[in-house]
């Protein structure tokens, strides 16, 4: 199989409700969206990279920086559609989507991600998922994912799955899903175009309308640590683990 392109796109919004601004919020003097932005580099896998937004002062800078920036719509409702207007208008195999508001993202679970589409040339979407504890699990805000015997997912859910009627059982194991998204470029225009699905809009889990629509999403371990900001409270902790990670790297 010829070598994917591959184009990486980080939906950027300045707008968001929980946390206004989030996207230029400082993490060790850089802004967050210049920090996800040179993570994604950093991957082999990836031949572009690029923000999608809709505001000039995201778009400043991530140029200043030195990133590239394709500006898009403002009336956008998801990142996905952020996204796939922006796939429209470069050339590439593959689309990967990761959220500007993973300034934790590593190059290694990029490429765990993108490395099944060099074997599998049926494959739609693929994502990945972390082992997370009871506790963890019992958090809405945290989306768990369960997958098949061939790591192609069966549900995604803000309740703990799978439910494990008898207390007793001695291995209760449950993955975290990491919302990072690889798609086929002509899968992910098709799949902005599908109306949104009843499962979809209980959970409000977007990638349950491609399950829905009998499309499968290949779901790949990682054992990296992502902190996603939703809270100006979370810069904090990811400081800290960024802290964490200097100390063992060095």
């Amino acid at each position: 199989m010829s070598k994917l392109k591959t184009a990486a796109l980080i939906p950027a919004r300045y707008a968001s409700t929980r946390f206004p601004g989030k996207a230029l919020a400082k993490i060790k003097g850089k802004a967050m969206i210049v920090r996800v932005y040179q993570a994604v580099e950093k991957c082999e896998m990836i031949d572009q990279v690029y923000v999608a937004t809709d505001d000039l002062r995201i778009k400043n800078a991530v140029e200043t920086a030195g990133g590239k920036v394709i500006m898009t719509s403002a009336r956008h409702q998801s990142g996905t559609d952020r996204i796939a207007e922006a796939a429209a208008e470069i050339e590439a195999d593959l689309i990967v989507n990761i959220q500007g508001d993973e300034p934790l993202i590593k190059a290694e679970s990029i490429a765990r991600a993108v490395e099944p589409f060099t074997k599998e040339d049926q494959l739609k979407m693929s994502t990945l998922k972390r082992e997370i504890s009871a506790d963890e699990a019992a958090n809405p805000d945290l989306v768990k994912v369960i997958t098949d015997k061939d790591d192609y997912a069966v549900y995604f859910s803000r309740s703990p799955i799978p439910f494990y009627r008898n207390a007793g059982v001695d291995e209760q194991i449950y993955y975290q899903h990491i919302g990072l998204y690889v798609y086929r470029r002509d899968f992910l225009l098709q799949y902005a175009e599908m109306e949104q699905t009843f499962l979809e809009k209980a959970e409000s889990l977007e990638q349950l309308r491609a399950l829905e629509n009998g499309f499968k999403i290949k779901v790949l371990e990682t054992d990296a640590r992502l902190i996603g900001v939703d809270r100006r409270e979370d810069i904090e902790l990811v400081e800290k683990e960024i802290e964490t990670r200097n100390k063992i790297e060095n």
